[in-house]
């Protein structure tokens, strides 16, 4: 299994990271049958949030994990903080809460990684920082990162916070591309001129923060997906099915080795539960797209060079 560098951390980890925000709808053998299958593959970094399913999420991941005798020491565990009904929520009373929630419910001592799932408006460092130490110095969370952050709203964090943010977790794929966009159409009157992300994909480079790539098989905030869908992406599919059969792959692979194309080494989080799209996925790691194909692809979405 390809792997990565994780931020700053001096670890290597999977280049898919095994989403976990759909488990709580399957059967018991199947759940247990995926995990055994992705831990068989290399896939060892699990993605939850205290918010998938309401917690059921990380119980019925538990119990797999117990009914199949798979070992913690041998997982990195990650899971998100920080939304709750109608509002999200950075307070230290609450990051402890959760974390103490998120423990319990995934049967372990701690957690190789919290990451702060939405940016709070009313976010104050100095106790996120408190919470990040008291967590830390417990041993009950290794390390910490971000999720849909802004280059601006990390460095406020960083300014009191002592501990390495490692990862930004963004939404990226080939439609949902703006972090590339913005980056070519620079100072130009077009669509993919705009800022909406303060360089993001660059500062995480610069600052050795991992991007994990979020609905990577989606096209805009969760309208659906992109690969077979030849109605709203024609010219996109008709690409992906020529690729594929370039690369001897599927098109789903060929997506998926885009994201992995890029220097930035993304990680990419597959939240399939089927462990059919999730070997195509795995062939995906394995293909080095040529950067005219990359390119190919990304102007095939309908974006532009200038």
């Amino acid at each position: 299994m390809k792997t990565i560098p994780l931020g700053g951390t001096g670890l290597r980890v999977p280049a898919i990271a095994v989403g976990c925000m759909r488990v709580s709808g399957m059967p018991e053998e199947k759940l247990d049958q995926h995990l055994l299958y992705c831990m068989e593959q290399g896939l060892n970094f699990f993605d939850h949030a205290d918010i998938y399913g309401g917690g059921k999420c990380e119980e019925v991941f538990a119990a797999s994990v117990k009914r199949t005798g798979l070992r913690r020491e041998d997982m990195f565990l990650q899971s998100k903080c920080g939304i709750r009904p109608g509002m999200y929520d950075f307070s230290r009373e609450h990051i402890l809460s959760a974390v103490e929630g998120i423990l319990k419910r995934l049967n372990t001592e701690y957690l190789d990684m919290l990451v702060l799932h939405r940016p709070d408006a009313l976010m104050e460092p100095e106790e996120v920082a408190q919470a990040f130490d008291e967590l830390e110095t417990s041993g009950k969370v290794r390390h910490f990162g971000v999720s849909n952050h802004r280059p601006s709203q990390i460095a406020l964090l960083k300014k009191w916070v002592r501990q390495p943010i490692c990862v930004d977790q963004l939404q990226f794929s080939i439609p949902a591309s703006g972090m590339v966009a913005s980056g070519l159409e620079v100072n130009l009157d077009t669509p993919g001129a705009a800022d909406r992300d303060g360089a993001v994909l660059d500062y995480c480079r610069l600052h050795d923060i991992t991007v994990q790539a979020w609905s990577p098989f989606q096209y805009g905030f969760f309208k659906g997906p992109f690969v077979g869908n030849r109605e709203q992406y024609p010219e996109l599919n008709q690409a992906l099915d020529q690729l594929a059969e370039q690369y001897g792959a599927t098109p789903t692979a060929i997506a998926a080795a885009w994201i992995f194309r890029h220097p930035a080494n993304i990680q990419l989080v597959a939240g399939t539960t089927s462990d059919a799209r999730m070997a195509e996925i795995i062939r995906g790691s394995e293909i080095r797209l040529e950067r005219g194909d990359w390119y190919r692809l990304y102007l095939a979405a309908g974006n532009i060079l200038p």
